[in-house]
């Protein structure tokens, strides 16, 4: 089954993690992607252990990650030669994503305005730290640091607690999902004039954008809010529990689920008025949490689950990784691809279009597997 973004040809200039992750949502949809690496290949590759071995190189899971799908020619930027093959490269591609420093592909001789107009169709996806305009424009942007600067890290961890991160690259990964979207909108905008654009995307702006919820309850309050452990800042019961074998999630999401709780545990006196309405659960969360944690911590986690999913309130268990995929919903869904190779990845979220969905491919590449064959495809 061909894929939705057959004969796109995407020519990949990024490293690490968001831009590789949207060229990697790309190459799923049956886009042609070409990485190109420097001599020394993508950082990633030697961000481990653990290692898996590509073509007789031990590469990390790191990088595994997000380059399946695509293929690899090493290019030296430092060189001319390497510059006019870049040049050629860019000039039969659809779609150019690279996330350098501002002003490095301009350094280059590869002004984006310049490569616009030189090739009007071309759609360039640069990415960056803090976008290229701004005060911060030029300073590098990581994840962590980004994850400081955001705000997340102040909404994140125990209350009273020291900041903690997101246990992934959380910005990073969604910059590579809002690349992924901005670059379909770009293509779609092409399909409509012929058109190409430039996209200028940073990881400040995407966190910032991801606040959702947090950042609005600041703008309407002027307040910011705070560290409030596994707890939700809108919702009351909306958080884990303890049962006396561990932990659950209680997320009950209106008025009706609450009283059905109630109901459950036989404590319909937790949801008199004002405890009726979520407004009052708030104001009275400190009493509420306490009266339930003290009848939680009675029976096990698969006995609240039990109760809760019979009356249709939302409930969960806490998994580690392992278990989440090895959970019955997991396998069923397919949440890992076997590669052409043998060799298994996570699958993509979009492998459930019901006419062109994503699919699994050719496995990541080593550093300049394919450049005879991309030099053929794309030159000849």
């Amino acid at each position: 089954m061909a894929g939705a973004l057959q004969d796109l040809r995407v020519l990949d200039l990024s490293r690490i993690l968001a831009g590789p992750f949207a060229t990697q949502n790309l190459a799923d949809l049956g886009a042609d992607v070409v990485k190109v690496e420097a001599p020394w290949g993508d950082d990633t590759r030697k961000w481990g252990p653990p290692f898996e071995e590509i073509n007789g190189e031990q590469t990390a899971a790191y990088f595994q990650s997000c380059n399946r799908g695509k293929r690899s020619i090493s290019i030296d930027f430092k060189s001319s030669e390497g510059i006019t093959l870049l040049r050629e490269l860019i000039h039969n591609a659809d779609v150019l994503v690279e996330n350098m420093k501002v002003g490095t592909l301009s350094s280059l001789g590869l002004d984006p305005n310049e490569l616009i107009l030189e090739h009007p169709k071309l759609i360039i996806c640069q990415i960056t730290g803090f976008g290229q305009t701004g005060v911060r424009a030029n300073e590098p942007g990581y994840d962590v640091a980004l994850q400081g600067m955001s705000g997340i890290m102040s909404v994140t961890g125990e209350s009273g607690g020291s900041p903690v991160k997101v246990g992934v690259a959380w910005i990073d990964v969604l910059t590579g999902f809002a690349a992924t979207s901005a670059i379909l909108a770009a293509l779609h905008h092409r399909e409509r004039t012929g058109e190409g654009q430039i996209i200028d995307l940073s990881l400040f702006d995407v966190a910032l954008m991801s606040m959702v919820n947090q950042a609005q309850n600041w703008i309407s309050s002027g307040v910011s809010p705070t560290r409030m452990g596994h707890a939700h800042p809108n919702i009351v019961p909306y958080q884990a529990f303890e049962a006396n074998d561990g932990w659950f999630i209680l997320a009950t999401g209106n008025d009706s689920q609450y009283v059905e709780v109630c109901k459950t545990i036989d404590r319909n006196d937790l949801c008199s008025p004002p405890n009726d309405t979520n407004s009052g659960r708030l104001s009275n969360r400190d009493y509420l949490i306490n009266e339930l944690q003290s009848i939680f911590i009675k029976n096990s986690i698969q006995y609240w689950l039990n109760k809760f999913t019979e009356i249709g309130v939302p409930c969960s268990p806490i998994l580690n990784i392992g278990d989440a995929f090895s959970d019955n919903q997991s396998k069923e869904r397919g949440a890992i691809w076997t590669l052409d190779d043998g060799s298994s990845s996570v699958a993509s979220a979009f492998r459930f279009l019901s006419s062109t969905p994503a699919s699994p491919g050719r496995a990541p590449p080593s550093l300049d597997e394919h450049r005879s064959e991309i030099l053929r495809d794309w030159l000849s």
